[in-house]
């Protein structure tokens, strides 16, 4: 297989990709060739992040967006399908939490967990399948989930729900895709370095526990999560496809 290491001649798009993990994501990604579109609700922050994968010599395009409006996402595919008629990888990493416990949500938080971390990326997903389905060398689709959604998690009930459902929603794409070249996978990441749980890591006494629970005994790097999101939309990745992959420095298999 010529090339299985490149993403050159490939057209990504990256949810969520001005911070965190989908920022490394993008970098990673056009840093191997890929044209990437940087998506983002912040204008300014978009434009920031397409900036400077360029000055980095990469190929980069901004799309304004909130995956959770019909009409931005409908957007994001006009833009897609104008420009190039069809996207060869779509990563799915937009998204939230409220941390409470399960009696204290209210219905507005509750919707607000589910309409970001589901639904939308569902929506994502099915809108884009058409340009999916168009790529030239097969696409591939990565959600990116949680530990969360494995196993039990103090992060609140709603988050862990969501996440889960991503989880059945990266297997049952994986097989009615299959048919049309389009590779399904998720990368399920442990704590890690984000704006999303800065503030939660900043509590020492937490970050202590979560330490102590983590075979690797740090923290992990969005580009340590990102290399793992990257390798399942390279050409060597090209007969996995279903498969969910923990990055969590041991957490999930750390029983007693």
């Amino acid at each position: 297989m010529k090339n299985k290491w490149s993403l050159s001649g490939k057209t990504a798009l990256i949810t969520g990709s001005t911070k965190g993990i989908g920022k490394s994501v993008a970098e990673e990604m056009a840093d191997l060739g890929a044209d990437v579109y940087i998506v983002a609700r912040n204008r300014d922050e978009v434009e920031r992040q397409v900036n400077h994968v360029k000055e980095k010599g990469g190929n980069a395009f901004a799309i304004t967006a909130d995956i959770t409006v019909d009409e931005d996402r409908e957007k994001m595919f006009n833009e897609v399908n104008n420009k190039t008629g069809k996207l060869d990888i779509l990563v799915n990493n937009v998204g939230t939490n409220i941390r409470k416990k399960a009696v204290d949500y209210t219905a507005k938080e509750y919707q607000h967990i589910f309409n970001t971390n589901m639904h939308s990326n569902y929506a994502v997903s099915t809108i884009f399948y058409p340009l999916l389905k168009n790529s030239e060398t097969g696409a591939a689709v990565v959600n990116v989930l949680s530990v969360a959604g494995l196993t039990h998690l103090r992060t609140g009930a709603p988050y862990g729900m969501t996440k889960a459902a991503l989880v059945q929603l990266t297997r049952n794409l994986a097989v009615e895709w299959a048919a049309d070249n389009i590779r399904v996978n998720a990368v399920a990441p442990w704590y890690t370095k984000t704006p999303l749980v800065e503030n939660l890591l900043n509590n020492q006494t937490y970050l202590k526990e979560v330490l102590q629970r983590t075979p690797m005994g740090r923290i992990a790097e969005a580009e340590e999560v990102a290399a793992a999101v990257v390798f399942l939309c390279l050409p060597a990745a090209s007969y996995i496809t279903g498969q969910i992959l923990s990055v969590d420095g041991g957490f999930t298999v750390n029983g007693f």
